[in-house]
């Protein structure tokens, strides 16, 4: 035992091992893990550092961002007011503690604490975006609007921030300056598909159907995987009685989200219209397996049943809906109908007189007053009650007939930007994120060889979907430190081997310092072993993007507005400007993979990458050239290689290869080829 924890303190580095730790280098780690979604892990390294230091805020408050992203929201919210407790100057934790709050429906807290966010960083448009959200919520539209005009001055490129004063004035019944709105909306961002998608629910509530139809075709041009787009459509088409069109929207949809409830219901009413009478009732047997207790379905399942000939099931369901609603006098003639049909005349003639006393009550005044209908209504809300409305078509419900639009509270404050970028690096590591549209099993021979090795206890993955730990793997490799450690010490003959493993134990809790040490010793004894050079490459890689992103971040608070309030402290971690030339290294690593392994597709591809994100985009078409060459089925590469090309300005090729990666299974290729197919040479 004492030789074991002797082996442990030699061979790990300083800060690793200890009581003593180094919150600073903990600290980091624990950021880098943040930074790559590795939100357990981060709260372990956060949790180090609290109990070494708990006067310290960051901990607290980046274990906010954590828990923000676990969705833990009460324990955000108490962990963003212990670091509040510690610095009550530093804007941020106000702004994830307000979106925690908003996330356990406190507004009036939120709005508390956005406003005090704002009197230190008047200039966050965030902040402002979601102080205008939280008045709405509360139907403080007039405080709403002048925090948007705000918003709006501090960023007038921000399409949603028009949506947003479009909404205000739509439930403030002001329909032109909505329109109006919703217009400067698309003059600034027109490839925005929820600009579009906005402007026509707007004009199917004016029952402008054909120039709702054209801005949810441009909508559905942008986002082709967006259900909401294709029922409005449908609803768009029907009102101009465009029946199939209709119909096709439906399948459309269900093809995106095949749980809609709307779209099953009027895909069923619209088939029982055209006389598709079984497949209609697939449609209400699906919307009455998701809810049984829905009345109007179970009705038109029923008529539907009665048409074709199964008039036991259809006596069923009308009994049924008999029972919700026994003065539903439609149910008792059709009932009293089927009832005949089959022989039995007492129950027939119980339903018949029925109808006779209600008809003899109406006569006479003494019944209920009949629910009035507009017969030129010909669509009612999903929460509509109204028996007599079972064959209209359903909208979704919207208390204030406002537009839908992204509409979202901004709070993790951590997120990246939405953009158009290359499929990610591969890696060498044990786990991957399940994709249910991508089965790719990517192989190789000397890594399948290395699997079965019985030093690889785990086998080795070929990945660029990687996924973060959960808490028992996290333990799992932190124990495995320890045991690569004590064995390596034990064997030089497989030392490269067990310093791999353990580096790679290292850059799967994402401390890139440690793994990239491991594989350099790794390399050290024995130059040929490729897998360290392949995930040395990697893991240098990630390290310098994490410190570009920490430079970025600097950078903002050095050019953020000064205060008369105390700024937030310099971070723990020390800043380093990361230069083209760092990734240098990165290059050198993966050109002795393809020496070593001039067949290892993947070498190329993660050079091609290199190439692309420092702006070479020509050495990165040859090396994804080479990758097809080695793979004909690469669809990342193809991915990839038609982004290079659409930065070269050749879009036709460029949507050529994007095209081949959508047949391949990168469906997402789909959306950026709709972006640029108006542009093509």
């Amino acid at each position: 035992m004492i030789r074991r924890l002797f082996l442990v303190l030699l061979y790990c580095l300083p800060g690793w091992v200890g009581a003593q730790i180094n919150t600073d280098r903990v600290m980091a780690i624990a950021r880098n893990a943040l930074f790559f979604e590795d939100y357990v892990l981060s709260i372990q390294y956060l949790n180090q550092v609290i109990s070494a230091k708990p006067y310290l805020y960051e901990p607290y408050f980046f274990r906010g961002i954590a828990k923000i992203n676990l969705e833990d929201f009460q324990g955000a919210e108490e962990d963003c007011t212990k670091a509040i407790d510690r610095n009550p100057f530093v804007p941020g934790c106000y702004q994830v503690r307000g979106y925690a709050r908003i996330r356990q429906q406190n507004v009036d807290g939120a709005i508390e604490d956005y406003t005090k966010a704002i009197e230190f960083d008047p200039e966050n448009s965030a902040l402002w975006n979601n102080l205008a959200l939280c008045r709405m919520e509360k139907k403080d539209y007039e405080g709403a609007k002048k925090d948007i005009d705000k918003l709006i001055a501090l960023a007038p490129r921000e399409s949603n921030a028009y949506l947003m004063r479009a909404d205000v004035a739509i439930r403030q019944k002001d329909t032109l300056r909505a329109e109006q709105d919703i217009d400067k909306a698309i003059e600034v961002d027109a490839y925005n598909s929820t600009v579009w998608s906005a402007r026509g629910t707007l004009r199917l509530q004016q029952q402008r159907y054909q120039d709702a139809e054209s801005d949810l075709n441009q909508a559905i041009h942008l986002a082709a995987k967006n259900a909401d787009n294709y029922i409005n459509r449908a609803l768009a088409r029907y009102h101009q009685n465009n029946l199939r069109g209709a119909m096709s929207d439906y399948d459309l949809a269900l093809q995106v989200d095949p749980n809609n409830f709307i779209g099953h219901y009027n895909r069923g009413l619209l088939r029982a219209y055209v006389g598709d009478d079984n497949r209609a009732i697939e449609d209400f047997n699906f919307v009455l397996e998701q809810n049984p207790d829905d009345m109007m379905a179970t009705f038109n399942r029923g008529l539907l049943l009665d048409k074709t000939g199964d008039l036991r099931g259809a006596i069923k369901d009308y009994t049924t809906v008999i029972g919700q609603y026994p003065n539903f006098m439609t149910g008792y003639y059709y009932r009293a109908a089927a009832r005949r049909k089959i022989g039995d005349n007492r129950g027939a003639e119980a339903d018949e007189l029925v109808l006779l006393r209600n008809q003899l009550d109406r006569y006479n005044n003494q019944g209920k007053k009949k629910q009035e209908t507009s017969d030129d209504d010909k669509t009612r809300k999903k929460s509509d009650k109204n028996m007599e409305n079972y064959g209209k078509i359903v909208v979704a419900d919207s208390d204030d007939n406002a537009p839908r639009y992204k509409n979202e509270y901004r709070g993790r404050v951590q997120d990246k930007n939405v953009h158009i970028e290359y499929q990610p690096m591969y890696a060498l590591t044990y786990y991957e994120k399940e994709d249910g549209m991508r089965r790719t099993i990517h192989y190789y021979k000397y890594i399948d060889e290395l699997n079965h090795d019985p030093l690889f206890s785990k086998p080795l993955l070929i990945t660029n979907h990687e996924a973060p730990l959960t808490q028992e793997q996290a333990d799992d490799h932190f124990k495995w430190i320890d045991d690569h450690t004590v064995e390596s010490a034990k064997d030089d003959k497989t030392m490269a081997k067990l310093r791999f493993l353990r580096g790679l134990d290292f850059y799967l809790v994402q401390d890139f310092e440690n793994a990239i040490n491991d594989y350099t010793t790794s390399i050290m004894a024995d130059g040929t072993f490729m897998p360290a050079y392949f995930d040395r490459a990697i893991a240098r890689y990630k390290q310098l993007e994490y410190q570009k992103a920490e430079s970025r971040m600097d950078n903002e608070r050095v050019q953020a507005p000064q205060t008369a309030m105390p700024t937030s402290p310099a971070p723990t971690t020390v800043t380093i400007a990361v230069k083209n030339a760092d990734y240098e290294l990165v290059k050198n690593d993966l050109d002795q993979v393809i020496k070593l392994a001039p067949d290892f597709a993947y070498a190329y591809y993660n050079r091609a990458n290199l190439f692309a994100m420092l702006g070479d985009y020509h050495a990165a078409i040859v090396d994804y050239n080479k990758v097809l060459e080695l793979d004909a089925n690469f669809a990342d590469a193809y991915y990839n290689r038609g982004l290079t090309y659409i930065y070269l300005g050749n879009n036709k090729q460029g949507i050529a290869d994007l095209s081949k990666a959508g047949e391949l299974g990168i469906f997402s290729a789909y959306n950026v080829i709709k972006r640029f197919s108006t542009q093509r040479n």
